[in-house]
C-alpha cells in the first residue's frame, strides 16, 4: 500500500486523550511507514507537573521542546526520498501547550529558547486533527490508565481543548483533515479505521472535514 499511498509526511493531532498515537501506530503499520512518537515517559517532570503544573511547567515544556525538536531534526535530515512517515505531534504546538501552561515571563524565555532550537521544520503533507469533547477525552484517559494521568484537572483538558480549536481554526500550514472522533473507536474497529483511513488517502489541498457516525468509544 505504500506505494500508492499519496503523502510523505502524515502528522496526527489533538489534546490528551483524543487517540492521537493510537492511530498513528495503527495508519503507520498499515502503510508500511516509519513511527515517530511523542516518548512523554520519558520527561522525568511530567508526573510532577501533573501533580502541581506551577512547579514544574517550565522544566516540563522545556524537556518536550528539546525533546521534539531532535526527533524533527532527525526527520529533516534523512533523506527526501526514505520512507513515508507517521507522527503523532506537530511540533509547532509545542508552543500550544506553553501559552496554556505558563506564566507570562516563563513564555517570553521560552519564546527565545525556541526561536534558537526550531528550526527549519519538516513540513507534514497533511495534519489530522482529531477532535473530542471533554467529557470523551476524561473517560479515555481513564481508560487508558497511566497513572500519572489520573491526575489531570478537567479545567486543563479544557482549557487545551480550547487552545488546539483556537490554533486549528487559524492553521494554514499544510492540508488539514479535522476529524470529530468522539463516537467511533479507531483502535478496535476496522469499519472505523478504514473509514477515516479512505479520508487521509483522498485529502490534498486545503481544509477538510469528516464527522462520521461510528460504533462506539474508544
Amino acid at each position: 500500500m505504500t506505494s500508492v499511498f499519496p503523502h510523505r509526511f502524515v502528522v496526527i493531532e489533538g489534546p490528551i486523550g483524543v487517540g492521537k498515537t493510537s492511530l498513528a501506530r495503527r495508519l503507520a503499520q498499515s502503510i508500511d511507514a516509519q513511527l515517530v512518537v511523542e516518548q512523554a515517559e520519558q520527561n522525568p517532570f511530567l508526573e510532577r507537573f501533573y501533580r502541581n503544573q506551577r512547579a514544574a511547567a517550565f522544566q516540563t515544556q522545556l524537556f518536550f521542546l528539546f525533546q521534539r525538536a531532535r526527533q524533527m531534526e532527525d526527520v529533516r535530515q534523512q533523506d527526501l526520498f526514505g520512507p513515508v512517515r507517521v507522527a503523532d505531534y506537530l511540533l509547532e504546538k509545542d508552543r500550544l501547550f506553553a501559552r496554556v501552561t505558563l506564566d507570562d515571563a516563563e513564555f517570553g524565555l521560552y519564546e527565545r529558547v525556541y526561536e534558537r532550537v526550531v528550526v527549519n521544520t519538516p513540513k507534514p503533507d497533511l495534519v489530522v486533527y482529531l477532535q473530542a469533547p471533554v467529557d470523551v477525552l476524561s473517560e479515555r484517559i481513564a481508560k487508558r490508565g497511566i497513572r500519572y494521568e489520573q491526575q489531570i484537572e478537567r479545567g486543563y483538558l479544557e482549557k487545551l481543548n480550547q487552545a488546539y480549536s483556537q490554533y486549528f481554526h487559524r492553521y494554514t500550514d499544510a492540508p488539514l483533515l479535522i476529524v470529530n472522533s468522539a463516537s467511533i473507536d479507531l483502535v478496535n474497529s476496522e469499519a472505523d479505521y478504514q473509514m477515516l483511513l479512505a479520508e487521509i488517502s483522498k485529502a490534498r489541498r486545503g481544509r477538510h472535514f469528516f464527522n462520521p457516525t461510528g460504533s462506539s468509544f474508544f
